[in-house]
């Protein structure tokens, strides 16, 4: 195991037992499940992705060598922050090493575990073992950030402080669920009386097909028939002639069941289908993660795409405005998507951020290589 000894302000050797950041690789650290499961409920802003729930099975699956580093923090013996970690030899194809936040294709947030009050600390520490250890890595990169929240208005205002160069290098938003509003009043507002008109008439064709159903799923026994069902229909969907069905895979088909019995055992996940005389047309899964939600997948029998059987589903969603512990949900989806835009009225601004790491001479290079991609982003922006 790597690690580093950090003391913060507050905090003498001789009193109170110091911070301990430590990195290693995944397989020798992983945190009990009691800690971890803690720390997810004390975190400042939730990340589902992050979860033993999830990055087990993801690690298990898509990093089975091992290469994968665990990044942890803890104060008084109590695990306060936890990052997956990974380092890369190219940058969108440029031969750029560099240390980065550890995300597969899919796992939508990368924003650090750290309960409220660390974020400061964690940051601080982990900069701190960069800088020490950077390896061949030119610079430190995090992808999938919320941009507003602790963790991230924390590390800024660290990385101002103390002179290192950063820079936002990617920004783009995603529609997102969030109202004061009734699911009823939400729909009604959202949507123009022309378009619900339209969406009332294709149900009601729908309905000539046999009899529908909306079905709710949350309980662990039945989750596992759940995921079968939802690989069985992706399968059949373009996902699967363009090779990218999580069924095509057995690693994906492995991460993808685990990681929602997984949610579902610590009462995690909601899974919505759309059934059509018995049988699903729609389903989405959505992880819950209070106070947000995360709605991870979704697919449609593409043979009754004429009736829009996914934003049929996608109205039964907005149920979840009526949770008292959920306040938003974030679609995960692409920007500037065909059929969730329209229907979620929010937006989520999730960025990707560098920042300089090592000695002096490798920070200024570091420095000159993010102010390049900062410009570069900008100028693309702007276009």
């Amino acid at each position: 195991m790597t690690a580093v000894d950090i003391v913060a302000p507050g905090y003498d050797r001789a009193g109170e037992v110091a911070p301990h950041f430590a990195v290693a690789r995944w397989r020798d650290c992983v945190p009990a499940d009691d800690e971890w499961d803690a720390l997810a409920a004390a975190a400042s802003e939730p990340n589902p992705f992050f979860e033993r729930w999830f990055l087990t099975p993801s690690v298990e699956s898509f990093d089975p060598e091992g290469r994968v580093l665990l990044a942890q923090l803890r104060v008084d013996g109590r695990l306060v922050g936890l990052a997956p970690l990974g380092r890369a030899g190219h940058y969108y194809g440029r031969p750029l090493p560099h240390l980065s936040l550890w995300l597969h294709a899919n796992a939508f947030c990368g924003v650090p575990l750290v309960a409220h009050g660390f974020e400061t600390l964690f940051w601080s520490s982990l900069l701190g073992w960069a800088d020490r250890q950077p390896g061949m890595a030119a610079f430190l990169h995090l992808p999938g950030m919320p941009e507003d929240c602790a963790p991230v208005h924390a590390l800024t205002t660290l990385a101002t402080q103390t002179h290192r160069g950063h820079a936002v290098v990617e920004r783009e938003a995603r529609a997102l669920l969030a109202s004061d509003l009734s699911p009823e009043e939400y729909f009604t507002q959202s949507l123009s009386t022309k378009k619900r008109k339209e969406l009332r008439r294709q149900e009601r064709r729908l309905a000539e097909h046999g009899t529908l159903e909306v079905v709710r799923t949350t309980d662990p026994v039945q989750v596992s028939r759940w995921a079968d069902a939802y690989l069985a229909l992706e399968a059949a969907s373009w996902k699967s002639r363009a090779g990218s069905a999580l069924a095509d895979s057995p690693a994906h088909a492995h991460f993808f069941r685990q990681s929602l019995s997984g949610a579902a055992a610590q009462g995690r996940f909601e899974g919505l289908a759309l059934h059509l005389d018995g049988r699903p047309i729609a389903m989405l899964a959505t992880f819950l993660a209070p106070p947000g939600a995360f709605s991870f997948k979704t697919v449609y029998d593409e043979s009754f795409a004429r009736y829009s059987p996914g934003v049929l589903l996608q109205k039964e969603n907005l149920d979840l405005l009526a949770r008292e512990d959920i306040a938003w949900c974030d679609s995960c989806a692409a920007p500037d998507h065909p059929m969730i835009d329209h229907f979620w009225r929010g937006q989520r601004s999730m960025v990707a951020l560098n920042l300089a790491i090592g000695g002096q001479a490798r920070r200024t290079l570091g420095k000159s290589l993010i102010a390049f991609e900062s410009r570069r982003f900008h100028r693309s922006s702007a276009e």
